[in-house]
């Protein structure tokens, strides 16, 4: 079986596409489980964000696998497969690790360097262990860039090269209405998005937070840890009159801010900036017809730029850094996976040696039944430390050749020279497999 990924992000398709193919709640796990149910694939993990959509998925044919995930991406955008396809990026193998890594370190987001894709993928990953469609190969993946992601944010200065979505929108709104500090703001969801949204406006100096949300206990929780108030769904209208700032966060893919709740709120006044972060989008776009009103949605911000890794200074310094560290764990990762399949063929023949060497045992024993207990224990030990000497050196010679790209040639030569089945061994055997 082989990694492999297709998907479409804020740098191959616009907006509008990304907000018809994205997938949340019950829908993300069914595409979850179509992905899984295909005869190409026994493992799948799907990565569905406000600027990016990919499926990962362990498959034993490349051309019938990439077929089968743009099939499966073209019914949900409802886009003929033959134009999806001038959208998707499609990575296989090794590139689809690397992918994977550059993704969870922030080098692939809109605003390069944020850190909220790590509790994305972590997510995605969660969804898909509870789902069963996430094997060995894909939790493995998966955790092992979790790692990578939280080493370039320690090791390099990639946190400060590029802040979130929330920071550069809430950047664009001081530039239109100055400061926002002591500036009455209103937050609607109550998701990670909508928290790490509060969390900023708070360290930003906006006081006076409300949180709006279905689930009146997610927004009073929320509320709680920013100092704010909780507030349900439905006064969302009246709360618009009163806020300076919202930030929409929901994606539920109905309009949570109409232009009527807007015009009705903006009754009297000179300004409101609103930011929806949401995919599908919150917020009418009609709103941006009325006097006084700013919206900044992510096709704005995609528009704008925002988060480009072309940057001079200190961000080019901390992308190089993290770019050198993905390198570094992606060999690294690939090379303990392809030492990581030799250890079958390993196993088999030290079965296959301990076998003849009880066999033997068990003959000579028969021959010799004057032998005491002391003297067959004896005996058993020398022939198999004998045996451990002879296949010590091979053992570790093929574990460290099977590391390099053409490792899995020294584990055939093994198999065939030894007539090994590295399936078959079931129990392991009593000599150390790292000897």
């Amino acid at each position: 079986m082989s990694l492999l990924v297709v998907g479409l992000s804020h740098r191959t398709a616009p907006v509008a596409l990304l907000e018809r193919v994205t997938v949340t709640g019950d829908a993300l796990a069914k595409l979850l489980h179509d992905v899984w149910q295909d005869e190409h694939v026994s493992e799948a993990l799907v990565v569905s964000t406000c600027n990016r959509v990919e499926v990962y998925a362990d498959v034993d044919r490349f051309h019938g696998g990439v077929t089968a995930l743009t099939d499966l991406l073209s019914a949900r955008s409802g886009m003929p497969q033959e134009q999806l396809a001038r959208h998707l990026y499609v990575h296989y193998e090794d590139r689809a690790v690397e992918h994977l890594f550059a993704v969870a370190c922030g080098l692939d987001s809109m605003v390069v360097g944020e850190g909220q894709i790590l509790g994305q993928i972590r997510t995605a990953l969660r969804l898909a262990q509870d789902e069963g469609t996430a094997g060995t190969a894909l939790n493995e993946l998966a955790q092992h860039a979790l790692r990578v992601g939280k080493r370039a944010h320690a090791d390099t200065d990639i946190d400060r090269a590029g802040a979130s979505l929330v920071g550069e929108g809430l950047t664009l709104a001081e530039r239109v209405m100055g400061p926002i500090t002591g500036k009455r703001a209103l937050v609607v969801g109550a998701g990670s998005m909508s928290a790490l949204s509060a969390a900023t406006l708070s360290r930003a100096g906006v006081t006076d937070i409300v949180i709006a949300n279905r689930t009146h206990e997610r927004a009073v929780r929320l509320a709680e840890t920013v100092g704010g108030r909780a507030a349900e769904l439905a006064d969302v209208p009246a709360e618009l009159a009163e806020a300076d700032l919202v930030v929409s966060c929901i994606g539920a893919g109905t309009r949570a801010i109409t232009a009527e709740m807007v015009a009705t709120a903006m009754n009297g006044r000179t300004g409101l900036f609103l930011l929806d972060l949401a995919l599908p989008h919150d917020v009418d776009p009609g709103v941006r017809a009325i006097p006084g009103v700013t919206l900044v949605d992510l096709e704005s911000m995609q528009q704008a730029g925002l988060g480009s890794d072309t940057a001079d200074g200190g961000r080019a310094e901390a992308i190089a850094a993290v770019r050198r560290i993905v390198a570094e764990e992606v060999t690294a990762y690939l090379e303990a996976e392809r030492a990581a399949k030799v250890t079958p063929t390993v196993i088999a023949l030290r079965t296959k040696a301990a076998g003849v060497v009880e066999s033997e045992i068990g003959r000579l024993m028969s021959r010799l039944p004057e032998l005491d207990g002391r003297m067959r224990d004896e005996v058993t030990q020398t022939v198999r430390r004998v045996v451990d000497k002879l296949l010590h050196e091979p053992t570790v010679r093929v574990k460290r050749l099977a590391a390099s790209p053409a490792g899995d040639h020294y584990a055939e030569a093994l198999r065939e020279l030894f007539d090994l089945d590295p399936k078959a061994p079931d129990a392991v055997s009593r000599m150390e497999m790292d000897q």
